[in-house]
């Protein structure tokens, strides 16, 4: 009697053990589309606001950043509207409710710190002396990336991928401080420009770095992980 009371709590470890991984797995795919979908959009977003300043010198455009969850959410949705809903398992919920929190902090701070700078540019003593508006102004880019490569490396440890961990942590923390450090402006100091070419430069280079950021933290490794078998 004993030893069957122990083969069916082993047997019933067993089935937990074997829904638990099935459930990763499950959510690991799931949340391999949605970062595919987000590392795209962001790419496409990236490109759009850096032809839309080319064009028109005007920084307003970097606002089109804030549809990015209608888009991924809206592209997500419609991409699974003819597959059976996935029952409701721990580590999908684990996962979503990350990069919910990761789009809530980061598009409140994005929204407010550019608000923040153009109601600096504003300000009568700002506008006498534009590198007042340079030491004080907001820039949200190392703040949301850092953001970015930490809810990348909690989803990594949720679903057990350790490539994943690394490409948030090298992500996050280097886009953080090559934009804390100004890297892009000194490189663009280094080449002696001055002016609006340098303005556009430097915005364009901004956008890349996210587009690159985008590729590599969110587009190669939801492309991993759909392909996972």
């Amino acid at each position: 009697m004993e030893e069957n009371n122990n083969m069916t709590a082993e047997r019933s470890l067993e089935i937990i053990t074997e829904q638990i991984a099935q459930s990763r797995k499950s959510a690991s795919k799931d949340a391999g589309q949605s970062l595919f979908i987000a590392g795209l959009c962001i790419i496409g977003i990236a490109l759009l606001v850096s032809i839309c300043y080319l064009l028109t010198n005007d920084m307003a455009y970097y606002l089109l950043y804030a549809l990015i969850p209608v888009l991924v959410i809206g592209i997500d949705y419609y991409l699974k509207r003819n597959k059976p809903k996935a029952p409701a398992s721990f580590v999908g919920s684990m996962v979503d409710k990350t990069w919910q929190t990761f789009g809530i902090f980061a598009l409140s701070f994005f929204v407010l710190s550019i608000l923040f700078n153009r109601l600096m540019l504003y300000d009568a003593h700002v506008a006498d002396n534009i590198q007042v508006y340079f030491q004080n102004r907001i820039s949200p880019l190392g703040i949301i990336l850092l953001m970015m490569g930490m809810a990348i490396t909690i989803n990594g440890y949720i679903l057990k991928a350790r490539w994943l961990v690394w490409c948030g942590i090298i992500g996050g923390i280097g886009g953080f401080f090559w934009d804390s450090f100004c890297v892009t402006e000194t490189l663009l100091a280094r080449c002696n420009l001055q002016g609006n070419s340098y303005c556009v430069l430097n915005a364009i280079a901004a956008n890349f770095i996210v587009a690159l950021f985008a590729l590599v933290g969110l587009t190669l490794p939801g492309w991993m992980l759909k392909k996972q078998k």
